[in-house]
């Protein structure tokens, strides 16, 4: 017997709204927002083919998720927005369902435009609803649009009402949303009490938890731990971060995820080595259309690496049109420290004029770009901008601002930053107390640096040699069991280790870049041409490479014989020392047969171990020598490619 129309239409409005219930289900209990889409999407089509003008709103709104512009792409927002647009036409324009859609669409669209007037305006209108769902939807949406350093009075209290609004609502979302935007306004302001929220936030997640905003949760983790100066834990939370992020669908996973190695790569002073990626980030379309702060993480990465040409190109496409029409995003305070430490590289002054305007208003705040990573104080890149500007007096009061602000932020590695800094601006400025004062911070810098083991970041470079050697070319001279580093009339003594000899290399060939796998393998891989060409693995020691420590061993030799003949023991001590150190890296590092070991196995361990060996034979020298460590701090850089670029 066949089934009647009317039988028909009632199995596809119970499809619909079991996909709809399956969406919700979804996105606001699991937090699963990738599945989310899927059912909202399949009950949108089913709606609409059978005119359901009801679920098709329902479904268009749950397509936008619990975040505004979740839709990256040209296409994706547009057919977002033409679905919200079209389910308004239908609807009644009095009924909170169409309140809903109506704040989404001004949502998405004040979101990625800069605007708040649409969302605000909405927003008085919604408080006034007798929906309380409409209400708590729109302070919601009201607060990612509000996330700029101007709003954070305004992001307080919209927080507050939205836990409020859960008692009514009794939807579990409202209350975990209300209790993370409380969490997050805390740590864009600086609050010495946010890890009490996030810890009340964490609660909540253990009774029951919810992927998209433990996602968030675990990114704040992210970013304590950079502050905490843990930088290799922060790097593989960060990992762990992404695939959350991923499992949660959530679109801005890749986009944090970038951002904390960034961070990352900062403190370890070691940002030029991100060069092609941040290229290809900034391009990147999962990027908010607000974001525009890999632009100019860019033009920093390339003034550190020398290519001026595209620091500059990347420093003007944000300057084409006023800086202050830029959105104030998540992300905006990072973009503009960025902006202010391109302009300092580059020396555009007027450049840093513009930042110095604009970031002054904010100076109380910590530069949070996303609750996924955190720059430090403010002051900070307001003394970078001073010092752009050739305002010496101004720069020394910002950073000495900066370092307060930060050790209260619990921001290791940024306080160090500042003391280096600090050092840097008293040296330029040159008063009477001003040398000894900058001694004491480069001291107080070298000595948390090396607690944490940090290098610091290399932007900047001080004309003055009362605090640094920036502008010198540092010598690194054997001399027995240790090592002689020395500029102009400064000299220091260090003993040997691996450390000093990747050093030694780096010193020896300056702005040129020395694989790290070529570093670590020393002698290895003395394997005649034939039997490496007949593999397909590329070798640890290039030719040129190889014969270099072929003729080290010769000198060593010849040094052994010498010193033997005139009595000379501890002489040749030394150079037995270093000739078995040498033979012994040849036999751990080549085959049966002398052929060198396969690389790609070996790289990512070499990275890692002369960057930790490099990092110790610094810390050695700067405490030896505060001035020539800090020189070296900013001028070595180490990572898949090692290199030494002096000024």
């Amino acid at each position: 017997m066949s089934e009647t129309p009317m039988t028909l239409a009632g199995e596809h409005v119970d499809e619909v709204w079991s996909l709809l219930t399956d969406g919700a289900h979804a996105v606001f209990v699991t937090g699963d927002l990738a599945k989310g889409r899927e059912q909202y999407e399949m009950a949108y089509q089913l709606a609409l083919r059978h005119g359901d003008t009801e679920a098709m709103a329902m479904a268009a709104l749950g397509l936008g998720g619990i975040w505004v512009h979740e839709h990256r792409t040209v296409a994706a927002s547009v057919l977002l927005g033409a679905r919200l647009r079209h389910s308004l036409s239908l609807l009644d324009p009095d009924s909170p369902l169409a309140l809903r859609v109506r704040a989404r669409l001004a949502a998405e669209d004040n979101y990625q435009s800069g605007e708040r007037t649409a969302i605000l305006v909405l927003l008085r209108k919604a408080r006034t609803s007798p929906d309380p769902v409409a209400r708590a939807e729109v302070l919601s949406l009201a607060h990612d649009c509000l996330l700029g350093p101007d709003h954070g009075q305004l992001r307080r209290e919209l927080s507050v009402e939205l836990i409020q609004e859960s008692l009514v609502t009794g939807r579990r979302i409202d209350l975990l949303l209300g209790v993370l935007y409380q969490t997050v306004d805390l740590f864009f302001d600086g609050d010495p009490h946010a890890g009490r929220r996030l810890g009340e936030l964490r609660e909540l997640l253990a009774q029951e938890d919810h992927l998209a905003v433990g996602y968030v949760v675990s990114a704040i983790e992210v970013m304590l731990a950079i502050r905490a100066g843990r930088l290799d834990e922060a790097e593989e939370m960060s990992h762990r971060c992404l695939q959350l992020g991923m499992a949660a669908g959530d679109v801005d996973a890749t986009g944090w995820h970038a951002a904390q190695i960034l961070a990352i790569r900062w403190y370890q002073g070691r940002l030029a080595e991100l060069l092609p990626a941040l290229e290809e980030m900034a391009q990147s379309p999962t990027l908010s259309a607000a974001d525009n702060a890999f632009r100019a993480a860019l033009a920093v990465a390339a003034g550190l690496a020398g290519d001026r040409l595209k620091a500059a190109s990347a420093l003007a496409a944000l300057c084409d049109s006023d800086l202050a029409s830029l959105p104030r995003s998540a992300s905006w305070l990072g973009m503009m420290s960025g902006i202010a430490e391109a302009a300092l590289l580059l020396k555009d002054s007027a450049t840093a004029t513009q930042v110095y305007e604009l970031l002054s208003p904010h100076a109380h705040l910590p530069m949070i770009a996303s609750p996924a990573v955190c720059f430090g104080s403010t002051q900070h890149a307001l003394g970078i901008a001073a010092l752009a500007r050739d305002d010496l007096d101004a720069a020394a009061e910002h950073f000495r601002a900066a370092v307060r602000q930060n050790l209260a932020l619990a921001h290791w590695p940024a306080a160090v930053t500042s003391r280096r800094r600090l050092a840097q601006a008293l040296a330029l400025r040159g008063r009477p107390s001003d040398a000894a004062e900058a001694r004491t911070e480069l001291a107080a810098a070298a000595a948390d640096a090396a607690a944490l083991g940090l290098a610091g970041p290399a932007g900047g470079e001080p004309d003055r040699p009362e605090t640094t050697v920036a502008c010198t070319t540092v010598v690194c001279s054997r001399q027995g069991r240790r090592w002689r580093i020395a500029t102009g009339e400064r000299s220091v003594l260090v003993q040997h280790s691996v450390g000093m000899l990747h050093l030694a290399v780096l010193i020896a060939n300056p702005r040129q870049e020395i694989r790290a796998i070529e570093l670590v393998a020393g002698v290895a891989a003395l394997g005649d041409m034939a039997n490496r060409a007949a593999s397909s693995a590329q070798p640890v020691l290039d030719h040129e490479a190889a014969q270099a420590y072929r003729h080290r061993l010769e000198q060593l030799q010849d040094e052994i014989a010498d010193s033997e003949s005139r009595n000379e023991s501890e002489r040749a001590a030394d150079a037995r020392a270093e000739r078995d150190w040498l033979a012994g890296e040849l036999a751990r590092t080549s085959r049966i047969g002398g052929r060198s070991r396969s690389f790609a196995d070996e790289s990512e361990r070499a990275r890692i171990s002369v960057g930790k060996a490099v990092r110790r034979a610094v810390d050695r020298i700067t405490e030896a020598d505060a001035s020539i460590g800090d020189h070296l701090r900013r001028t070595v850089h180490t990572g898949m490619r090692c290199t030494y670029w002096p000024a």
